[in-house]
């Protein structure tokens, strides 16, 4: 089989952005849709997506607002982060290429997007993937224990001007310190963290990633252009789609405890794995693992 990968982004208008996104296997039978998560990049995927593709996959990775070459069409739109614009941006860009029924895969702030996706537009998607994230967070009063509290010091600390401060002066400080924090020591390398870095480059990263860990806990308020989405939204929507949710056993930021027991949001098929010795970051840790459960959930 000849798969064709690609490295260079192509661009697409969908919505208010325009979307940049990396493609394999363009003739591939199938779809998979993969979003990446903050902090990182659409080639946090590379691996995964070639096992896909291998497979006869056709497999796209578009970049999150504020991320990478994803820019905003008019000068004028809030830049606003909040999960469920994340949701109406895959829905648009679903809409734009012309998708049917994708397999979406998430994680992190991807893995909201494509859950968010699924609760506002029934039937969007054949399965989901949610990786290191449970469903069910968007809802600024959820109850969060102590233990998570400390691991969500970066939300409170971009809650402040001095954290909204750093993140715009130092955005790869910043980042690298949660990529060393979030998993076992030494997961990864200079040249990944780099690569991934150069997504933070957007003019908008700042803003955008500022705006979205305020506003998921009530510190500012949305962009009324996303409102009546997220009153759907909120309580998190029963969805009918097949779930599975991938979490790493060793992962510090969002403890493997908070994807646990959702089995009440999801009417049909729904499996959780808990990897070992994995971090925050399944997909760069171990990719072949995260695949060989994508391919085994969604073809069996």
């Amino acid at each position: 089989m000849l798969v064709v990968m690609s490295e260079t982004y192509a661009l697409a208008r969908a919505g208010r952005l325009e979307v940049g996104y990396l493609e394999w296997n363009a003739q591939g039978s199938r779809t998979a849709l993969l979003l990446h998560g903050w902090p990182d990049s659409p080639e946090t995927w590379r691996q995964v997506a070639g096992s896909l593709a291998r497979t006869g996959w056709r497999v796209l990775a578009p970049a999150l607002r504020g991320h990478g070459p994803t820019r905003f069409l008019d000068p004028s739109t809030m830049r606003s982060g909040e999960l469920a614009a994340l949701g109406r941006d895959l829905l648009e860009f679903i809409d734009v290429m012309r998708i049917e029924r994708p397999v979406l895969v998430g994680h992190d702030w991807g893995a909201r997007a494509v859950a968010n996706a699924c609760g506002l537009r029934a039937h969007v998607a054949s399965h989901l993937v949610m990786i290191s994230v449970g469903y069910g967070t968007n809802d600024p009063s959820q109850p969060v224990s102590y233990d998570q509290a400390q691991r969500y010091w970066y939300h409170w600390f971009m809650a402040t001007e001095r954290g909204a401060k750093a993140v715009g002066a130092d955005r790869r400080g910043f980042a690298r310190h949660m990529w060393s924090t979030w998993g076992p020591r030494g997961w990864f390398t200079e040249a990944q963290f780099e690569e991934a870095a150069r997504a933070f480059d957007n003019a908008d990263w700042p803003a955008v990633v500022v705006h979205s860990y305020r506003h998921r806990w009530g510190h500012a308020p949305g962009d009324p252009h996303y409102a009546a989405d997220a009153s759907a939204l909120t309580p998190a929507p029963v969805l009918d789609v097949p779930a599975l949710v991938l979490h790493g056993a060793e992962d510090y930021v969002n403890h493997p405890d908070t994807s646990a027991n959702k089995e009440r949001f999801f009417r049909g098929r729904y499996e959780r794995v808990v990897l070992d010795g994995i971090g925050h970051f399944p997909q760069r840790e171990d990719a072949a693992a995260v695949a060989r459960e994508i391919l085994r959930f969604c073809v069996e």
